[in-house]
Formats: C-alpha cells, sequence, structure tokens
C-alpha cells in the first residue's frame, strides 16, 4: 500500500508541474509577439524533435519487416535468372537434365555457429514445408551447408565452415574441378585441392560449383582463387576467398535436387 502511495503521490505531482508549465507558457504568449515567437519556435524544435525520436523507433522496428520483404523479393528474382539461365542451356543443349530438377526454397537461419572447426545451422524451414535431408543450402555468393537433420518446422544443417564438408568445385565455367574445403581458420577462407599442376589458372579466376554433386547445382560462384602450392609434385593447393560473409548471414535458399535419390541407388548398385 505505501509502495502505491508513493507512486500515485508522484503521478499527482508531476501532472501539476505539467499544468503549470502549461499555463505559464499561455501567460508567456499573450504578453507579447517577441515572447510568443519565442515559445512557438520552441515548440516546433520541441515537436521536431520527438517526431524525429518517433520515426526512428518506428524505422527501427520495421527495419527487420523491410529486410524480409527485401530477401523475398532476391529470392523471386534469381528464381527468374535461374529460369533464363536453364532456358539458355536448353538451346545450346548442355546440361540440361541436371539443372532441370534442382527446386528451390527461401529460409532464414535461426541460429548459426561461427566459432567451432564443426559449425552448424539451423532454419526456419522443416518436413513440413518439403525440406528434406541431403539437401544444398546456398545463397547467390556461394555455398553455405547441407541439411542433416529435418523436424516438422526446423533443419539442421552442417555448416560449409566445418572441417568435414567439401564441395566439388571448378575454376571458371570449364575449368579444372577439384574438392573445395573450409581452411578451418578464417570465416572467409577455403581451399581448392587436387587440381593438376599442369593446368594454368590465374589468381583472382572465380570458383564454382561444379555440378558434378547430386546436392548443389553447377555454376553458383563461391570465390576468387589466391596463393597456391603444389601438394607431393602432382597437384595445387590453392587459396580461395570466399564471396559470402558468414558473420552477417541470415537470408539463405535451400535446393533439392529431385534426382538425387535414383542417382544415389545407382551409385549404390555398383
Amino acid at each position: 500500500m505505501a509502495g502505491n502511495r508513493k507512486i500515485f503521490t508522484l503521478i499527482f505531482n508531476a501532472a501539476i508541474f505539467i499544468a503549470l508549465e502549461i499555463a505559464a507558457l499561455n501567460m508567456l504568449r499573450s504578453n507579447g509577439a517577441l515572447q510568443s515567437t519565442w515559445v512557438m519556435k520552441g515548440s516546433h524544435a520541441f515537436y521536431a524533435a520527438v517526431w524525429g525520436k518517433t520515426e526512428g523507433i518506428k524505422n527501427y522496428f520495421s527495419l527487420r519487416k523491410e529486410n524480409d520483404r527485401l530477401a523475398e523479393e532476391n529470392f523471386l528474382l534469381a528464381q527468374k535468372v535461374r529460369k533464363y539461365e536453364r532456358a539458355g542451356r536448353d538451346t545450346v543443349g548442355t546440361r540440361t537434365d541436371s539443372t532441370g530438377r534442382y527446386a528451390y526454397m527461401p529460409a532464414n537461419i535461426i541460429k548459426v555457429s561461427n566459432n567451432s572447426q564443426h559449425n552448424y545451422i539451423i532454419i526456419n524451414k522443416g518436413s513440413e514445408d518439403g525440406v528434406t535431408p541431403q539437401s544444398g543450402i546456398i545463397t547467390g555468393q556461394g555455398v553455405i551447408g547441407i541439411i542433416d537433420a529435418v523436424s516438422r518446422h526446423y533443419a539442421y544443417g552442417i555448416s560449409f565452415k566445418n572441417t568435414g564438408m567439401t564441395v566439388s568445385a571448378r575454376i571458371g565455367k570449364n575449368g579444372p574441378v577439384g574438392s573445395l574445403i573450409w581452411d578451418g581458420i578464417n570465416t572467409n577462407g577455403a581451399l581448392l585441392n587436387e587440381i593438376p599442376h599442369h593446368i594454368p589458372f590465374n589468381p583472382g579466376d572465380t570458383v564454382y560449383t561444379s555440378g558434378f554433386s547430386s546436392i548443389f547445382p553447377p555454376d553458383i560462384p563461391i570465390g576468387t582463387t589466391g596463393e597456391s602450392r603444389i601438394v607431393n609434385g602432382a597437384t595445387y593447393e590453392i587459396k580461395v576467398r570466399l564471396f559470402e560473409d558468414f558473420r552477417s548471414l541470415r537470408h539463405v535458399t535451400v535446393v533439392r535436387n529431385s534426382g538425387k535419390e535414383e542417382i544415389d541407388n545407382l551409385v549404390s548398385e555398383q
């Protein structure tokens, strides 16, 4: 009771103070044009400050909604680009069958680890959305991971920043193919291995997914080549600088190959 009485007293005193201030301002305005001008300027400045703060707060809370809208627009645009690229491949008769089997779904990352050798990603899409294990996780800037486990509304993925994950990648659109792995140190660093040493390449060449995987479609840009060294006198180990910034990653795309099960069954029978 004492606490409630104290709060009521504070509110009552504050109300009286505000009322007296308003009365004083009205009296000041009625005493002359100069005082009135001062009061009006002060009021306008006060209203402007309050309006600016209010708009800033409103914009802050609407920023996430706007980012989600932009991510959805980017996904739809990427879908159109893939459609046109596929139509172009159909015209020249290259890689039409494998590319035509891929389906894409936008998703948001709700949890991610970046501080270990076995990092993971959790997204907000699950089995009820059509996500299945062994689906790929990508963006327009690279390979992000592979779905490992799925619940009704969420999916757990192995991040590319995991020492146990390997991606089939090539230098350029028609260059040599090797295995790409995270370098285990840098958030944007990777190593491209098994590139024959007699095949030339240049630092700064773009590295793409090869399309030889049943998980990832071909020609997703991943990064650019850097320094290299020859391993065992036979192949290059090439440093790759990744395009994607895993530290600010939020919006991704889940990609599923409808022919993967058939391909896997064919391989297992051999």
